[in-house]
């Protein structure tokens, strides 16, 4: 029985030729770049985020890795915690040791690439309890690994754990971990908003979060914009150079931007930039670009979050419009 092989949106190709490879590694070879600029850590603060119960925190560890406090839920996104990736080393340390975060409720997987689907990783998290939500395609690949408690999802589909409502949102990308599976499960990113059953309404509620997994700019991020009301964005920068390579499956910085603007954000974290040598850019060259379009669009500088590893954004709901 033949696979079921899953598209993009428009069915937008991002397949490349064996000479498009060829002519990437020979570009390659002729370029320079400093990579001496490294993203800090700073300490994780560990009694904050074993104590806290009730505030909305996103604290990065790394790449498309954040540990995420929502509604009384601890989730981790695309946990990597490899000290490589193939032949690349980490080019700096996970902000929260593996050992450190607190018991996880859900893990959330954006696709199967391997920089956001670290399998030791997730054995080294995953508790009895632990939900796995995964794209359509790979539940029973999670399955065949151990994992018990699974979930998988289709494009603007909603489930609801606990009072958390999560939906699976489209990304322009596409997925592969062996020579034949190539497009066999999909790829999104994930909405996370207070589930609508369960909300008092005399409390302020948290913001809704969006984290965009790993994408090329496509018109999707308007749909996301129109369908909820996003108040913070988890936006990829990095893993763009060669762009006439990489356009398809990979935002640069500006492009990154303009999807903050598309799904009408009110803050955006970068992500997917500085952790592992994916592409041709660097973290400082992904950052600089990204500065240099803020200013000139005129998006305020207290919009961009440009967090170290291990630092937590902390968003108590007083802090943003509760308008729903």
């Amino acid at each position: 029985m033949p696979r079921i092989r899953y598209n993009n949106i428009d069915n937008v190709s991002t397949d490349k030729t064996l000479k498009q490879f060829r002519q990437w590694r020979e570009e390659r070879k002729l370029k320079r770049k400093d990579y001496s600029y490294v993203i800090p850590n700073m300490s994780p603060d560990l009694d904050y985020l074993h104590g806290n119960r009730h505030e909305t925190s996103v604290t990065w560890v790394g790449h498309a890795t954040f540990f995420i406090q929502y509604e009384g839920l601890n989730i981790v996104t695309d946990p990597v915690w490899a000290k490589r990736m193939a032949f690349t080393k980490r080019l700096g340390e996970p902000g929260i040791p593996i050992t450190d975060i607190p018991p996880l409720d859900v893990i959330l997987i954006s696709h199967s690439h391997y920089d956001h689907l670290h399998v030791a990783s997730i054995r080294k998290l995953y508790r009895a309890d632990t939900t796995i939500v995964v794209p359509v395609g790979l539940r029973k690949k999670m399955m065949a690994k151990g994992f018990r408690r699974v979930i998988e999802m289709q494009w603007w589909e909603t489930i609801t754990i606990r009072d958390v409502d999560i939906s699976f949102v489209p990304t322009q990308h596409w997925t592969r971990r062996t020579p034949f599976d190539t497009n066999t499960s999909h790829w999104g990113g994930f909405v996370l908003e207070p589930h609508t059953g369960s909300r008092d309404e005399t409390r302020l509620l948290p913001p809704n979060l969006y984290f965009a997994g790993d994408s090329g700019y496509f018109p999707g991020f308007k749909d996301i914009g129109r369908r909820f009301n996003i108040h913070i964005a988890l936006m990829p920068i990095g893993a763009y150079e060669p762009e006439w390579f990489m356009t398809s499956q990979h935002v640069n910085p500006e492009e990154a931007l303009q999807a903050f603007l598309d799904v009408e954000a009110e803050t955006m974290i970068p992500m997917h930039y500085g952790t592992f040598k994916l592409a041709d850019d660097t973290a400082q060259e992904a950052l600089e670009r990204m500065e240099a379009e803020r200013a000139r669009l005129g998006i305020q500088e207290e919009q961009i979050r440009v967090l170290k590893y291990g630092e937590t954004f902390r968003v108590g709901p007083e802090e943003r419009s509760t308008e729903q």
